[in-house]
């Protein structure tokens, strides 16, 4: 079914029961996600859906037939994921196994910032604290062996979040090719569901993609810092590609994400130079001060919300589900604002 899009800023009429039926619907499909642990398969889906949609037209202005289009960026996206999952191996392997910054380095570095600090701690704590590496990676192998049930259960909720995403991404592209071709005309029900379900994509594509270009420039300003600002002084910091790489992959967790990486540079700053420790924090500072007014003008001028509103979002929504509704909570409030203000209800 084609559906023709309302322009911005059109107040529907007052709700009817169809419309209301078709909330209520929504909503006990939205809680059932997160309850059911599907949030995973429903984010990639609707990623995959929006990538299509933004995909095709640029294909058709490069004379792709309208026909051909959406199946074409269908594959195209097909052959780019496969490509990004096996960089992830290789690159995961590498970073696992070798290099500077590889997790085994990261590990000895660890120790020599507990081995360095255990001047400074109160004899009563000194017994808690392993006294060199060896001391550090027995303590490692043997928190491994207590915990291998749960390393288990770990495995197997990572393979089952790799099955979800996976049929959640051929789920998207197959409504994707399917919304492209229906021409049927449906029922008044499926209808106000599909009215649902774009405002639920549309909401997800405002906070989805504008939190990348968000996140794109926090992370452009800390490679800055990290690799132009500090050097400059004669400070070089350890695992520099890896916390850039953090940056930009919790970046695009509105509010919580940018305090995540901030935390990190501080620490590792704290184990080379108190001094600079202290500059990280406030260069830091500045650019999660730079990030409110990046969200209010392109997050906030979408959904026109506040960040205490999405922070207050991010709260309820951890509270009720955890870290799922966490990652869901901005997608969610972004939906509910659209659908309260076509009604002219806020």
């Amino acid at each position: 079914m084609q559906m023709t899009p309302r322009p911005p800023g059109t107040i529907l009429p007052p709700a009817s029961k169809l419309y209301l039926a078709s909330c209520v619907l929504a909503t006990v499909a939205l809680v059932g996600v997160l309850g059911l642990g599907l949030l995973s398969a429903l984010l990639s889906g609707l990623l995959v859906y929006n990538l299509v949609h933004l995909t095709a037209p640029l294909l058709g202005r490069l004379g792709v037939s309208g026909r051909l289009a959406t199946p074409l960026a269908l594959a195209l996206l097909a052959l780019v994921f496969l490509l990004l999952i096996a960089a992830a191996i290789f690159g995961g392997a590498s970073q696992l196994t070798g290099g500077s910054e590889s997790f085994v380095t990261l590990l000895k570095r660890m120790a020599e910032i507990i081995d360095a600090g255990r001047v400074h701690l109160p004899d009563w704590a000194l017994s808690y604290v392993p006294s060199d590496i060896q001391e550090f990676e027995a303590l490692a192998a043997r928190l491994l062996r207590e915990h291998a049930g749960q390393l288990q259960l770990f495995g197997r909720d990572v393979g089952i979040l790799l099955v979800q995403v996976i049929v959640g991404m051929v789920i998207g592209g197959l409504i994707a090719l399917g919304h492209s071709a229906s021409s049927r005309e449906v029922g008044p029900l499926a209808s106000a569901l599909v009215e649902r379900a774009g405002t639920l994509s549309k909401a997800f594509h405002n906070i989805v993609f504008s939190q990348i270009r968000i996140s794109a420039l926090n992370t452009l300003l800390t490679t800055i810092y990290l690799v132009v600002v500090l050097p400059s002084f004669g400070i070089n910091l350890p695992f520099v590609r890896t916390m850039i790489a953090l940056t930009f992959i919790v970046g695009l967790l509105p509010v919580i994400g940018n305090i995540i990486s901030n935390t990190v540079i501080v620490i590792v700053t704290l184990s080379v130079s108190f001094l600079a420790a202290i500059g990280s924090l406030v260069f830091l500072i500045a650019i999660h001060k730079l990030e409110y007014f990046v969200n209010a003008k392109i997050i906030g001028s979408r959904i026109n919300a506040c960040a205490w509103e999405l922070l207050l979002a991010m709260v309820v929504m951890e509270a009720g589900f955890g870290i799922p509704g966490l990652i869901a909570a901005p997608i969610y409030y972004a939906y509910m604002k659209d659908e309260l203000k076509m009604r002219g209800l806020i």
